[in-house]
């Protein structure tokens, strides 16, 4: 029987930093992993928005990450990845070369109301994050990445609704634990386990997105949606473990969007590993799906444990 916890920052060693523009519609979250994680990314959207997603393929030279990126303002806001390396380069994070110190931060962005209006984070935006890490908490819904974020816009963004950032995290026996964050910007709707949509398209006679592409009735904002993943472990987990993990993370934002994966979203899902700790990979991948459904229905739903579980 596994034991449901509450956030990310229940894994010793995995620190959050949000900074939140309410007016500009837009923000970022910084998740910060212990020296020497081993990090992995599953990209499986069809319009996604990344940085060094392919350093972090079993098969490239670098293992080792120090933050992830997750951030607003599309394109523009992976700038902000520049903010938080010139942080962690002060603090003497990252892969040394000679006398030089690069710190591993690969990101991923959504399209959200603040690049709507051409309003991104940039550089400062970033570094602010990392002077506002915390290793003791992560606040959720319409912070950070989650600040500008929406869900249910097949028909378009007038009958939207908020999404946001959830975090939600799971304790295997043995004393594992294995927790995810997510941004939920989807196209499709946040359901619960039964099907009920928590938070989607608006004013619709068919009840749900789904339905609504079934019937032939889909416009929508294409290119504008995405769901940023990042899943954390205290497992030790290779790269090519890691990966496994981020793909079977992903059934998790299947039980919990509908539909998800599209072509114009931009999904991707981080798996990092602290490595600390010994689990065998069946059950870190079935944890991390568990966490992240829990987690994108946390990022629309009030911290009530019956409503994030679905039932």
């Amino acid at each position: 029987m596994v034991q449901h916890e509450r956030t990310i920052t229940d894994i010793a060693g995995f620190g959050v930093g949000h900074h939140t523009d309410v007016e500009a519609g837009t923000g970022l979250t910084v998740i910060v992993a212990p020296e020497g994680s081993t990090g992995a990314a599953d990209v499986r959207g069809g319009a996604p928005g990344t940085r060094e997603t392919e350093m972090l393929r079993p098969e490239n030279s670098v293992d080792r990450v120090d933050a992830i990126l997750l951030a607003g303002g599309s394109a523009f806001g992976l700038d902000a990845a520049a903010g938080v390396m010139r942080w962690l380069r002060e603090q003497g994070r990252g892969f040394r070369i000679g006398d030089a110190i690069i710190p591993i931060v690969p990101g991923a962005v959504i399209f959200d109301e603040g690049a709507r209006r051409g309003l991104a984070p940039d550089q400062a935006a970033g570094y602010r994050a990392m002077q506002a890490l915390t290793y003791s908490s992560c606040p959720t819904g319409r912070v950070g990445a989650g600040t500008g974020a929406t869900v249910g816009k097949t028909m378009g963004f007038d009958r939207a609704q908020p999404g946001g950032l959830g975090s939600a995290s799971v304790s295997l026996p043995g004393g594992v634990t294995v927790a995810a964050l997510a941004v939920v910007n989807a196209l499709g709707d946040v359901v619960d386990a039964g099907g009920r949509v928590l938070a989607g398209l608006t004013g619709n006679a068919l009840e749900g997105t789904e339905n609504m592409i079934l019937g032939g009735q889909a416009g929508g904002a294409p290119m504008a949606n995405t769901t940023l993943v990042v899943v954390a472990t205290d497992a030790g987990l290779s790269k090519a473990e890691a990966l496994r993990v981020s793909i079977m993370a992903g059934d998790g934002l299947a039980r919990s969007i509908r539909p998800v994966h599209t072509p114009m979203d931009g999904d991707v899902v981080f798996t990092v590993s602290s490595g600390r700790r010994r689990a065998d990979l069946l059950s870190v991948g079935t944890a991390a799906a568990v966490a992240v459904e829990r987690a994108v229905r946390d990022s629309v739903c009030e911290r009530d444990a019956s409503r994030i579980d679905g039932s």
